[in-house]
């Protein structure tokens, strides 16, 4: 089954579509935007020594992919009917994976508004929960997929490494807001920022939290530009997703001139046309980090030559 991707032209709606499936009675959301398509089970190739959750690998189309078995990595007990089990091939952080669950229901056209972020009684950094979708009198958890494949292969998120490599670097005053759902990459980019020499880091677990620091700052008779000189934002938050928040800022007048920088885990043609329509002001794929603060550099040297700052 091809997922559809006919979704959401308009840019900054704030909306998406998920892919409900399910692990024994818990059902659970992927972003269709993650999602090639979706796979009867097929013969599986095992692979000696490999991380617990990897089953092994299968080739698809000349492709070999690695299959996760979402079961396991979650803690849950395996199919009791595996002959209609479901893989759901998934592309993002430039790499393809293949997700085993046991069954795939239907797509669901939501809001961001209608995810609720995790309460902190059950999140935490080794949580693999970023949002809760209330529909049809049942709860979709919508798991947070980067985590689980970090976990596998560490070298496929952000890596301080990558940092070090720029050489010494000078430790910079600027103020830099990010928005990020995930525990796990809220801490990475701190590390790594920080690594960078950018010592002023302001963290929102999603867009509708930043977008609302930022105007409070404008209700206090703040000047935005002395408290905030750069944004970075993720795409999937719950609440209100990167392409909204960063249509807000663009369309605010007094937040307008903060440069955007949309850093996220899927980078589509359509999904970079979107980002440019609602005007970010660059967009990089995770995990290359180098380059986003090769990028930080640049808006921030553009925005302090366009202030006089």
């Amino acid at each position: 089954m091809e997922a559809n991707k006919g979704i959401l032209l308009e840019s900054g709606t704030n909306e998406l579509e998920i892919v409900e499936f399910g692990l024994g009675k818990n059902k659970f959301g992927i972003n269709v935007i993650k999602v090639k398509e979706i796979i009867n089970p097929v013969r599986i190739t095992l692979v000696p020594h490999s991380h617990p959750n990897v089953e092994g690998i299968i080739e698809l189309r000349g492709e070999v992919l690695p299959v996760v078995n979402v079961a396991d990595a979650l803690g849950f007990p395996p199919s009791e009917t595996p002959e209609q089990d479901k893989y759901i091939v998934a592309e993002f952080n430039q790499q393809k994976v293949v997700f085993h669950v046991h069954t795939v229901i239907q797509i669901h056209r939501i809001s961001w508004s209608q995810i609720e972020k995790p309460s902190d009684m059950y999140q935490g950094l080794e949580s693999q929960i970023i949002g809760v979708i209330k529909l049809n009198s049942e709860m979709l958890l919508l798991l947070d997929f980067e985590k689980i494949v970090v976990e596998i292969n560490p070298e496929s998120g952000i890596n301080i490494q990558q940092v070090k490599k720029l050489g010494t670097r000078q430790n910079s005053d600027k103020r830099i807001l990010i928005a990020e759902d995930s525990p796990l990459l809220r801490k990475l980019l701190f590390d790594t920022l920080s690594e960078a020499g950018f010592k002023y880091l302001e963290f929102y677990e999603n867009g509708l939290d930043a977008f609302n620091y930022l105007e409070n700052l404008i209700e206090s008779g703040k000047v935005v530009e002395d408290e905030v000189q750069l944004v970075i934002t993720d795409i999937e938050m719950p609440q209100m997703d990167g392409h909204h928040l960063t249509r807000r800022i663009k369309e605010n007048g007094e937040l307008a001139g903060l440069p955007v920088i949309i850093f996220s885990s899927l980078n589509t043609d359509s999904l970079r046309h979107k980002g440019h329509v609602v005007g970010a002001d660059a967009q990089i794929s995770k995990p290359e980090i180098a380059e986003l603060i090769k990028l930080i550099d640049r808006l921030i040297g553009i925005m302090n030559v366009k202030t006089g700052r």
